[in-house]
């Protein structure tokens, strides 16, 4: 254990010192091959300027190197193997995207996606935005806000085990652990196996989500609603307006930008589920998304790097427009202020 941390420490250390060398070294460069002498100065002032020009470039070199290496190069070859075979080295052309048109896996899969997409976004981003109105006039709001936001400091996994002591079910005659059968038990209904139930197996996955991704979405909306003047909302309520009226006439308006981008990085998250689903249901039950399958397709049953490649590509091209626009609506969030 001493070990590894004396080697983290000094691969640390040696890393800050190979990046100053780096700069160092760079700069040297830059005035050995554009040099400026005072014996010219017109040249002097071109060199100077082709150093401006050249300098960022330079020192942002080996960063743009790393995106180009684990970005660029990954998208290129996952577009490539989708027009080959499982084991990457056959060209089979479009076979593969015919396939997933015609899968009954791969369209249920896309259904449940589009399912996820239309309740969690709009649950967390819904639920986040009334707790942070409700916590802002109680006086014990900071420690409300502390307990919504305290899954975000789960795992999904670890979230995920917790909620399915909350579905768990007993068969026959045991006594029923799970807390949701226990209650449905306790008020004269049947126990049921939640999480295999069609359709609404789906629902109670994304509780799981929503419970997790409330308190982010909680946090940024509340400091949006702190950011309304108040004469805003004084002048309001002098001209008669109730508390709801306030809501949604006042401050939901001024910070719409803050509610898209937070519902935007919700949908980012939510196209890209796989933790949840392994491990609640593993996909079954017609659970499965496309996060899943991918990984199916690539790590089970021997491997297809062609199919699972097309459906890596579906959620890449599902994610960026949302992605693109997420990022300009906050840069323009951020230009306002």
């Amino acid at each position: 254990m001493i070990s590894q941390i004396v080697s983290a420490i000094g691969v640390v250390i040696a890393g800050v010192f190979a990046c100053a060398l780096y700069y160092w070294l760079s700069d040297k460069v830059l005035q050995v091959v554009f040099p400026v002498s005072d014996r010219n100065l017109q040249l002097a002032s071109r060199n100077l300027n082709r150093r401006n020009v050249v300098r960022p470039w330079l020192f942002m070199g080996p960063a743009l190197f790393l995106l180009a290496v684990y970005l660029i190069y990954p998208v290129i070859a996952t577009i490539i193997l989708s027009f080959h075979d499982r084991s990457g080295g056959n060209f089979v052309g479009l076979a593969n995207y015919r396939w997933a048109i015609n899968d009954a896996a791969f369209r249920q899969s896309i259904f449940n996606n589009i399912l996820w997409l239309a309740v969690v976004p709009a649950a967390c981003t819904f639920l986040g935005l009334v707790i942070a109105v409700l916590t802002d006039r109680i006086w014990w709001g900071n420690i409300a806000k502390s307990l919504v936001f305290m899954p975000m400091a789960i795992s999904f996994v670890g979230a995920s085990v917790i909620w399915k002591f909350i579905y768990e079910y007993r068969g026959g005659d045991e006594t029923q652990i799970g807390l949701l059968n226990a209650i449905v038990q306790f008020i004269g209904g049947d126990p049921q196996v939640w999480i295999a139930l069609p359709f609404w197996n789906n629902l109670f996955l994304m509780v799981i989500l929503i419970w997790i991704q409330t308190g982010f979405a909680m946090v940024i909306l509340s400091a949006a609603l702190r950011g309304i003047p108040e004469e805003t909302i004084e002048a309001a309520v002098i001209d008669g307006a109730n508390g709801w009226q306030i809501f949604w006439k006042i401050m939901v308006p001024q910070i719409w930008g803050t509610i898209a981008v937070v519902w935007t990085t919700i949908t980012i998250l939510v196209l890209k589920v796989f933790d949840i689903v392994l491990t609640m249901t593993n996909g079954q039950w017609s659970t499965m998304v496309l996060a899943n399958l991918m990984f199916d397709w690539m790590f089970r049953g021997g491997g297809d790097s062609g199919r699972s490649a097309v459906i890596a590509l579906v959620i890449m091209a599902a994610v960026t427009p949302i992605m693109v626009w997420n990022i300009r609506q906050a840069n323009r969030e951020m230009g306002g202020h």
